[in-house]
C-alpha cells in the first residue's frame, strides 16, 4: 500500500492558551483533576440491548440524556484505565462537554470543554466529532479548526460544574485546495504519538484520510479525496486496515466497513442508527462507538472483525 506525503500539508501548534489556563486555576483554588470527576460521578448509566447485527456490549445513558435534542454524542476514546470512557457531546448554543463515564460503576458525569478568555473562559464551541485520549492529553475533533488539545490534569471545579479548559490548538499550514476537515479522530494502540483524523463526507465532499504525530510535521494522505468511505463517522487502524463506521440516517442502522484503502468492504447494520465516532481498547481487540440521536443513544463495544475471532 501506498502512501502520499504532501509536503505541503503540514500540522504545527498554535493558539498557545498555557497561560489563560494557569489564570483559570489561579482564579479557582487551583486544579482537582481527573480523580476529582472520577469521585463525583453524579449519573447513572443503564445495560442495555442495541439493535444491530454485531455481537456486542450497550450502555445506555440516563433519561435526560437519552432525549436531549440539545446535547448531542459525537466523539469516543478509551481512558487511562480499561474501566473509563470518555465520550464527547456538541449543542448548537452551548458548546461541547466531555462525559467521563466510569464502566464498572455504571456512572458518569459531564464536564463543559471551555477556551480560557481575558474575562475568564467561554464554551469551546466545536463540533467535537472525534475524541483521541492518551494519558492525560485529550485530541478534540474541531472540523476546520484542526484538534483542541487539553490535559485531564487541568480539570477545575467552578460554580457552574467541573470545567476543563483547552490549551493549544493542533492546525493545518501549507495546504492547497479544500482545507482539510478534521471530522473524527483516534489513536493508534501500538503506534504511540500517531493519529489517524478523517473526513465525513457525500459524494461531493472530499473524504480523506491521514495519518499525522502529534508533535506536528507533514500529514500523510492514506486515502485520496474522492476514495474514502461515503458518510464516515469513525476509524480505526489495525496494522495496514482499517475499520470505519457510517451512518445511513436517524432510523437505518448504519454499517462497518473494513480492509485496506481502495478495497474496503461493507458489514451492513452492523451498528445501531446514528453511529459516530470509533475507537480501540488498548489491545486494539475491541471497539467504541456511541450513536447520536435523540431516544436511541447507545454506548457500543464491538469485537474489532480485523483480530482474530472478530
Amino acid at each position: 500500500m501506498s502512501h502520499d506525503t504532501v509536503a505541503e500539508m503540514l500540522l504545527i501548534r498554535t493558539d498557545d492558551l498555557a497561560a489563560g489556563v494557569d489564570a483559570l486555576a489561579e482564579r479557582y483554588g487551583g486544579r482537582v483533576g481527573l480523580a476529582a470527576v472520577l469521585g463525583d460521578l453524579d449519573r447513572r448509566l443503564r445495560r442495555t440491548v442495541a439493535p444491530c447485527r454485531s455481537r456486542h456490549r450497550a450502555w445506555t445513558w440516563d433519561a435526560v440524556d437519552r432525549r436531549d435534542p440539545a446535547w448531542w454524542p459525537q466523539g469516543v476514546s478509551p481512558g487511562p484505565e480499561p474501566r473509563i470512557l470518555g465520550v464527547t457531546w456538541y449543542a448548537t448554543g452551548g458548546g461541547s462537554r466531555l462525559s467521563v463515564l466510569d464502566l464498572e460503576a455504571r456512572r458518569y458525569r459531564h464536564v463543559t470543554l471551555v477556551r480560557p478568555t481575558a474575562e475568564g473562559y467561554a464554551p469551546l464551541r466545536v463540533h467535537a466529532g472525534g475524541l483521541a485520549w492518551s494519558g492525560t492529553t485529550l485530541h478534540v475533533a474541531a472540523t476546520k479548526a484542526g484538534l483542541w488539545v487539553a490535559d485531564t490534569g487541568d480539570v477545575l471545579r467552578t460554580e457552574a460544574g467541573y470545567v476543563l479548559p483547552v490549551r493549544h490548538r493542533l492546525a493545518v499550514t501549507g495546504a492547497t485546495g479544500e482545507p482539510l476537515r478534521f471530522s473524527f479522530v483516534s489513536t493508534v494502540p501500538d503506534r504511540p504519538g500517531e493519529l489517524v483524523v478523517g473526513e465525513y463526507g457525500d459524494r461531493r465532499q472530499t473524504r480523506r484520510l491521514v495519518h499525522l504525530a502529534t508533535d506536528g510535521g507533514p500529514i500523510e494522505v492514506v486515502d485520496a479525496p474522492g476514495g474514502g468511505v461515503l458518510r464516515a463517522q469513525g476509524v480505526v487502524r489495525t496494522g495496514d486496515s482499517y475499520v470505519f463506521t457510517a451512518s445511513h440516517g436517524p432510523w437505518t442502522p448504519g454499517s462497518l466497513w473494513t480492509g485496506r484503502p481502495g478495497a474496503y468492504r461493507e458489514r451492513r447494520w452492523a451498528v445501531p442508527m446514528g453511529p459516530e465516532d470509533l475507537a480501540a481498547s488498548a489491545d486494539g481487540r475491541h471497539l467504541w462507538t456511541v450513536t447520536e440521536h435523540p431516544r436511541r443513544r447507545w454506548i457500543l463495544a464491538l469485537r474489532n472483525p480485523l483480530c482474530p475471532g472478530g
